[in-house]
């Protein structure tokens, strides 16, 4: 008897299917309970609190900076990570390098964050470490993603 489950998970590495599983757990706890900003809040700080350095101290600060950027974004968990939503559409998400073992973390922005600069324009940002100077990029392109 041929494996046909294995057949249908061929391609993704043990990391993406976790995330898959993750997200599916997070969409049905979203409709069990319709999250509140509160909920959302406890989630992140839960997920961040899991992660290990130098993505927590990281996703700590973009958290306090976003939150005062922002202050009308709802956090909440995506995929297992820490995510700033306008509505039920999330705006910007920090993938943690921890995830799937990458040499740098993103910020990353969803087609909602109005970023648009002609034609082309990026829509994630390697950080590997936060200074003022990556603070200040970052108050600037939250605040123009949701203008």
């Amino acid at each position: 008897m041929k494996d046909t489950k294995n057949k249908k998970l061929r391609g993704f590495s043990d990391e993406e299917r976790a995330a898959m599983q993750q997200r599916a757990r997070e969409l049905a706890a979203e409709a069990r309970s319709n999250k509140n900003k509160a909920q959302g809040e406890s989630d992140v700080l839960a997920a961040i609190a899991a992660m290990s350095e130098p993505d927590r101290s990281i996703a700590k600060r973009l958290h306090v900076i976003i939150k005062k950027t922002a202050p009308d974004l709802s956090p909440k968990t995506w995929y297992g990570f820490p995510a700033y939503a306008k509505g039920d559409k999330v705006v910007c998400f920090f993938q943690f390098a921890g995830k799937f073992k990458t040499r740098y973390a993103t910020l990353g922005f969803n087609d909602i964050a109005k970023l648009d600069d002609g034609n082309m324009w990026p829509v994630a940002f390697a950080l590997k470490k936060l200074t003022p100077v990556e603070e200040k990029k970052i108050v600037a392109l939250v605040k123009k993603a949701v203008s």
